[in-house]
């Protein structure tokens, strides 16, 4: 299978290009956010809690995964939308910095959205996509969210120059009515999910039980968290390579961003056709040894290493994403794709978030050529961590065998009690 193949299906090619809509949007307003913030209030710490609150909004991802297996996922997806379009709204009543608490709010159910976004459309795509095309359609998605950070946050900081916060806001409103408009289009039938009654406890986390009861994403996702526990290093380290290495100044960053954009618009494409040669595992494993690589030029010193430091590390995101979320979808039954999707993402971004805290406290005592080697070395430990065997699971490649992903009308896990592992083909 390819892009290609997958675009001729109607159903999925409106899906995606109304989520490429909406993965614009996103990118756009979230610097912007952050600029309008510093103009009102002319403070870089007041600036980097718009950055908090949408990031806070992510230690909830478990209520979303929840809610998103209680109900149709497609409902779910155009409702959020919808919400959203509403909810950015709200930034028009923003004057002066009285009001910052405004976007304050907002950023924080933006956050809160995209849990319920992220875990839905994870399980809406095993419904929307034959199990051998969720590669494809992951890495596209994929490929259209690292490639538009060439542009779209410089789109979104000019547009905030030429016409104001307001109309961002505006503008992003638009591309959430255009993603759950594209998803009201489909014609994808979804059968109400079957749960039997359960004690919240239980059901909140029955995705964190699943993820460590299936031995291959417990590994994946340690193996995550291992890696992104240092990865937040070099949102610090950046700008002292940029300052100290180069002597450039801080907008030179945008530079360095674009080259590791350019990297993922090489990595997104190539990602599903190797991911049916290496299975899920490998194919993120490839990704976390070329951030190694990446990180290693990438403190190299001269300009054209840095570059290229940067693009390699550009080329591991996509490879490493779309395996791990192909991973879960794969290996979960339908009625637990939103909260094993939603624990998964937890449990490995959270080491992330305490990391860029930790990278800034420890660059004066560290430098950044110590951070960096420090990432490289723990991510390379990652690697090997991941591509260790696992019971189960063939060394390389992958299963050859497939039981069908689980849709809404499978048999509820909960109701046997237990968790599954769904062998498939392949992919997010």
């Amino acid at each position: 299978m390819s892009m290609r193949q997958l675009a001729r299906s109607r159903d999925i090619r409106v899906y995606l290009i109304g989520q490429s809509f909406s993965l614009f949007g996103d990118t756009s307003m979230f610097l912007a956010m952050g600029i309008w913030t510093k103009e009102l209030t002319h403070s870089n710490a007041d600036a980097g809690l718009t950055f908090f609150f949408f990031a806070f909004a992510s230690l909830f991802s478990p209520v979303a995964g929840m809610v998103v297996d209680r109900v149709r996922r497609r409902p779910t997806l155009i409702v959020v939308n919808f919400v959203s379009a509403l909810i950015v709204l709200g930034l028009l009543t923003v004057r002066s910095s009285s009001e910052v608490w405004v976007i304050y709010l907002v950023m924080f159910f933006y956050g809160f959205a995209g849990n319920f976004i992220g875990s839905a459309q994870s399980a809406f795509l095993t419904l929307l996509v034959p199990a051998e095309q969720l590669g494809d359609a992951n890495g596209y998605l994929r490929t259209v969210r690292e490639g538009l950070r060439l542009i779209a946050p410089l789109a979104g900081a000019g547009l905030f120059v030429i016409v104001g916060g307001h109309w961002i806001a505006v503008l992003d409103s638009v591309t959430f009515l255009i993603a759950g408009f594209s998803v009201l289009a489909l014609h994808v039938r979804e059968d109400a999910p079957i749960r039997a009654p359960q004690h919240f406890k239980e059901e909140l986390t029955a995705g964190f039980r699943h993820v460590v009861a299936t031995p291959v994403l417990k590994r994946m996702v340690i193996a995550l968290a291992v890696a992104c526990s240092v990865i937040g290093f070099a949102e610090t380290a950046i700008f002292a390579v940029a300052s100290v290495e180069l002597h450039k100044s801080a907008s030179f960053i945008g530079v360095i961003m674009a080259a590791q954009g350019v990297g993922a618009l090489i990595g997104g494409p190539l990602s599903a056709p190797t991911m049916r040669r290496t299975g899920e595992r490998w194919l993120s494993g490839f990704g976390l040894i070329l951030a190694a690589i990446g990180c290693v030029l990438f403190e190299a010193g001269p300009l054209p290493l840095v570059l290229v430091g940067a693009a390699i590390f550009g080329v591991a995101l996509p490879p490493l994403l779309v395996g791990a979320y192909t991973l879960v979808q794969t290996r979960t039954s339908g009625d637990l794709q939103g909260r094993a999707f939603s624990a998964f993402d937890l449990i490995a971004s959270l080491p992330q978030t305490i990391s860029i805290a930790l990278g800034a406290a420890l660059i004066s005592v560290l430098g950044y050529q110590g951070e960096l080697t420090i990432i490289a070395a723990v991510v390379a430990l990652a690697a090997l961590v991941l591509l260790l065997p696992v019971p189960g699971e063939p060394n390389f490649g992958p299963l050859e065998t497939h039981d069908g992903i689980q849709g809404a009308t499978s048999t509820s896990s909960e109701e046997t009690g237990e968790f599954p592992s769904i062998t498939p083909l392949i992919e997010r």
